[in-house]
């Protein structure tokens, strides 16, 4: 621990000898030169992007600190190093880019942080399929230059996209921008390599379904990391669209414009983007509109024939429902400031606490979580804003991002931690899912009893079965209580 922060939840560590037995092990699969114990790489490995690891950073803490980290070049070495942690009981944190937003990135209990940076390559594209086989420690970005390269997309544009991996996609069960078109990651895996607790190697078939039996690749998407590490994964792609369409829309009231989205859906209509900005989000974003009205912008694209059609519906259902059409310019205004997130660093700066909070609900409860959530926050003491847009659309519901600002003084733990079981206990009253794409990890956990019931037992037992050592990513998915981290 020397030279390093002082740490703030860190629930135990590995017997110092043990992790210098794993070292020298590790040393001779990987090579010496990919296992480290410097304390700027354990360090570096410590967190992900939840926003209570900035409160403790400034205060010269962090929340748990790795003691070992490894960088594997391949999936046998994964096998090897797994095989080695299961023998000798140490925990592993496969990590990514550590661009979460829940803690599940945190090590919780020391051990091995599993660093996935050197499989980073797009191992073959298949044209004729449509599908490319990746490794899961690609960047976001760079996947997406490299079959743009080609004359393809992959058509997942998450926020995180310069700052997040392949696998971390997968293992959080993520949601693009673009997904009303494309899907989530669920609907783009095609199938998945994988390696579990006790070294055991497996992949899925890479054809368009299968009926047999459940698709046992497919458990991992979402996981989180708690039954193992995917190693790569064969996932759709597309042509590069032919034609854009940007049209952007305001209404007069939330409710209305939800509304014409619904009936948009139903017509099999399938913009990629679809953003529904509440009054005063559309003046945050858009302040040439105003915060009188809500703005709706979409994007389509595709075959030109097709988006003309699709264009033509959009239209006719926005301007029968009272919209005014405001044209491209705010849907390029978007495209260009949607991975912007200096606001937020500025007003943390200024002693704020904020964070994003985002839910999934169906068509009946889509406008009423909105007000419930709101409510719910804006009546904790210390809330400055708490404002919505819906950010993911289907036939069937929505997915709703709420936004929370606070300038709550000295206790912003306390306070971060009752906007979120405001939050939280808004969402599930209205019968909505407490995520929508961020995933659970450590700080949502708390949650998935209520969000689950008697299936997070399920849950359990699956995790008991392939992991019976308990060393894949301990404390995450809520399957066992946090000590130090509790609501």
């Amino acid at each position: 621990m020397h030279n390093l922060p002082q740490t703030v939840i860190q629930e135990s560590r590995v017997e110092q000898q043990t992790i210098d037995t794993f070292a020298r092990e590790a040393n001779r699969i990987v090579g010496s030169d990919q296992v480290s114990a410097n304390p700027a790489d354990l360090l570096a490995n410590s967190r992900d992007y939840w926003p209570v690891n900035n409160i403790w950073m400034i205060e010269g803490r962090v929340p748990a600190l790795p003691q070992l980290v490894v960088w594997p070049g391949n999936t046998e070495e994964i096998s090897a190093l797994l095989k080695l942690a299961t023998k000798l009981k140490v925990p592993v944190t496969p990590y990514g880019e550590g661009s979460g937003t829940l803690g599940g990135a945190i090590p919780i209990k020391g051990g091995v942080s599993l660093d996935l940076k050197r499989m980073n390559h797009l191992l073959e594209i298949d044209e004729e399929s449509l599908m490319v086989r990746v490794e899961s420690g690609l960047n976001g970005a760079l996947y997406e230059e490299l079959l743009n390269h080609a004359g393809y997309t992959g058509g997942h544009f998450p926020q995180s996209l310069r700052c997040s991996s392949i696998g971390g996609w997968l293992a959080c069960r993520a949601a693009g921008q673009f997904s009303t078109r494309y899907g989530k990651i669920e609907d783009i895996a095609v199938s998945l390599e994988a390696v579990l607790p006790d070294g055991t190697i497996f992949s899925g078939r890479s054809v368009p379904r299968t009926a047999t039996g459940p698709r046992l690749d497919h458990l991992l998407i979402g996981s989180e990391g708690i039954f193992g590490v995917i190693t790569s994964a064969t996932l759709r792609i597309w042509p590069l669209p032919e034609k854009r369409h940007l049209i952007s829309y305001t209404f007069a009231d939330l409710k209305g414009a939800l509304e014409c989205i619904r009936l948009i859906m139903r017509t099999g209509a399938r913009p990629a983007v679809v953003r529904l900005y509440d009054a005063q989000e559309t003046g945050n974003h858009f302040p040439e509109l105003g915060d009188q009205r809500c703005a709706l912008i979409l994007l389509i694209e595709g075959t030109a024939k097709i988006i003309a059609a699709e264009a033509e519906v959009i239209d006719d259902l926005a301007i029968a429902s009272g919209a005014v059409d405001c044209g491209p310019e705010h849907v390029e205004h978007w495209l260009e400031k949607r991975f912007n997130i200096s606001v937020a660093s500025m007003l943390f700066q200024k002693g704020a606490v904020l964070d994003t909070i985002e839910v999934s609900t169906n068509w009946h409860n889509a406008h009423s979580t909105y007000l419930a959530m709101q409510k719910s926050l804006l009546a904790v003491e210390g809330t400055m804003l708490a404002s919505g847009h819906y950010s993911h659309v289907y036939p069937d519901g929505a997915g709703l991002y709420m936004t929370v600002v606070g300038f709550p003084g000295s206790d912003k733990l306390a306070f971060y931690k009752r906007i979120w079981q405001a939050a939280m206990e808004a969402c599930l009253a209205q019968g909505a899912a407490i995520s929508h794409h961020h995933g659970i990890g450590l700080h949502r956990g708390q949650w998935m009893h209520e969000e689950h019931g008697s299936g997070l037992s399920v849950l359990k037992k699956i995790k008991k079965a392939l992991d019976p050592e308990n060393i894949m990513n301990p404390g995450k998915l809520g399957l066992e209580e946090g000590k130090l981290w509790q609501k």
